[in-house]
């Protein structure tokens, strides 16, 4: 069972338990600090959540309607980024 916690600025929080290698979790506590690194793990997270949804989504666009250059991927995902950081948040985590 989750508990409820509330992040800075962001509302509520679940709680969650989760195992990293040794190495990496120092690598991040010498990065970001102690207090940082949960911050830092979400971060992580929604980049590489917004990044498989973006690419999903440009895979069925191509299915649909054909090719899409670098270069109009690339534009994609500044306007993803941008949408979601104009809502200062992950959408899903409301």
């Amino acid at each position: 069972m989750s508990e409820q916690a509330y992040s800075v600025g962001e509302g509520p929080a679940t709680r969650v338990s989760l195992s990293l290698p040794e190495g990496t979790a120092e690598a991040i506590r010498q990065r970001v600090g102690k207090r940082e690194f949960s911050a830092f793990i979400t971060e992580a997270v929604e980049r590489e959540l917004r990044g498989q949804i973006l690419d999903e989504y440009l895979a069925d666009y191509e299915r649909r309607k054909g090719p899409v250059s670098a270069r109009e991927q690339e534009t994609a995902r500044q306007v993803f980024d941008e949408v979601f950081a104009e809502e200062g948040n992950w959408p899903a985590a409301s």
